[in-house]
């Protein structure tokens, strides 16, 4: 069933109960234990960000230079607020986290880099990767 919504997360209670071969009523009442218990947490629709302009994406891994616990909670609430950061991941590895940033732009991106990534609190150091073509993305594959 989750597969299903994977790939068609707008298919009708009917037709998702033809494709995994339950009835309606079942397949409605295990749809609402899903989202209920949070195994869904919603539905989203599949964005072609180069149609809006916003086609550039950049990871940027980032070091800190505390790794306490309320130096975490400062970095990841400060995150938390920049729009262009897509994903962040905190990382078992040579740096603390790792940020996907979708921007307009390379100059677009090294503003957000610059001025809100770099001035987050705890950021020691930055490096960052651009992606030259995407080939897999979480909901599609271009």
């Amino acid at each position: 069933m989750i597969e299903q919504l994977r790939v068609d997360g707008r298919i009708s209670v009917t037709e998702l109960a033809k494709r995994v071969g339950l009835s309606k009523t079942p397949c409605q009442l295990r749809l609402k234990r899903l989202i209920d218990s949070g195994c869904i947490r919603g539905f989203r629709a599949v964005v072609d960000f180069s149609m809006l302009g916003e086609g550039h994406i950049a990871f940027a891994e980032v070091k800190l230079s505390d790794t306490r616990e309320k130096a975490l909670a400062e970095f990841r609430a400060g995150v938390s607020r920049i729009q262009e950061v897509e994903e962040c991941h905190m990382i078992a590895g040579n740096f603390d986290y790792l940020l996907k940033v979708r921007t307009s732009d390379i100059n677009a991106y090294r503003e957000v880099l610059g001025e809100r990534i770099s001035s987050l609190p705890h950021v020691a150091s930055t490096s960052s990767f651009v992606a030259m073509e995407t080939i897999v993305e979480a909901g599609h594959n271009p």
